[in-house]
This record gives C-alpha cells, structure tokens and sequence, in this order.
C-alpha cells in the first residue's frame, strides 16, 4: 500500500477525496499528519520524517524539492518518493481532477517501490 503526503499548498479535500475511493492508500494532509506539525517547517525536514514513515510526497514544487534531492543524493540519503504536479497540467484548485489523477496512479503504480522514485501526475 502507498502512503502520500500532500504538500501544505494542496488541499486537505484531496485527501478526504481519496479516502472516500477506498483505494489502497494511505492518505494525509499536512495539516492533519501528525497532528499539523511539520506545517511551515522546511522541506527537508518534512521528507526526512516521511522518508522514515514511507510516505511519497505530492507537490507543487517542481523547483526547489528537485534541487533538495539532488543534494540527497549525493550524501547518498535516500526519500520515500516525491509525485510532481504542474500547474499548466492540473490546476492547483481543481481538487477533482487531482483526486482521478492520483487514483488512476496507485492501480498502476503504488505497488513499486518508490524509495528515491521522482514522477510527474498526468491529467485523466
């Protein structure tokens, strides 16, 4: 089973959206994982939490996450698995759509490891 961490700027309605599937996902928001902790702290030290509980990260920051990464990588640390999303592919608004598009990506996708996995969602 995948377990997704949506980034602060996504919306708390695609979590509750995906759990209404019953898809085999585990689900959350920033705002409701572990409590809203890790809200307004910096991105590395929310991927390394979620790298430990094995949560992949879906994002809107095709920017500055890819340049954390890299710097990962070279200090040989590894992630749980980061899903981009484009704005001029799906709005950030447009909940339904990125609720389809990351339930049509667990069929076909959330039994791999994601372990240091990078994807772009698609529009469905």
């Amino acid at each position: 089973m995948i377990g997704l961490l949506l980034d602060e700027h996504l919306s708390p309605e695609i979590a509750l959206g995906l759990r209404r599937l019953n898809l085999p996902i585990l689900g959350y928001s920033m705002n409701e994982w572990i409590g809203g902790t890790f809200l307004g702290r910096p991105d590395s030290e929310c991927l390394a939490e979620a790298a430990r509980q094995g949560l992949t990260l879906v994002t809107y920051d095709c920017r500055t996450i890819p340049r954390l990464l890299k710097g990962w990588r070279e200090q040989g640390r590894s992630h749980a698995g980061i899903i981009y999303v484009q704005q001029k592919t799906i709005r950030s608004d447009d909940i339904g759509t990125l609720v389809r598009a990351l339930a049509r990506l667990i069929p076909e996708q959330g039994e791999l490891d994601w372990t240091d996995r990078q994807e772009f969602l698609h529009y469905v």
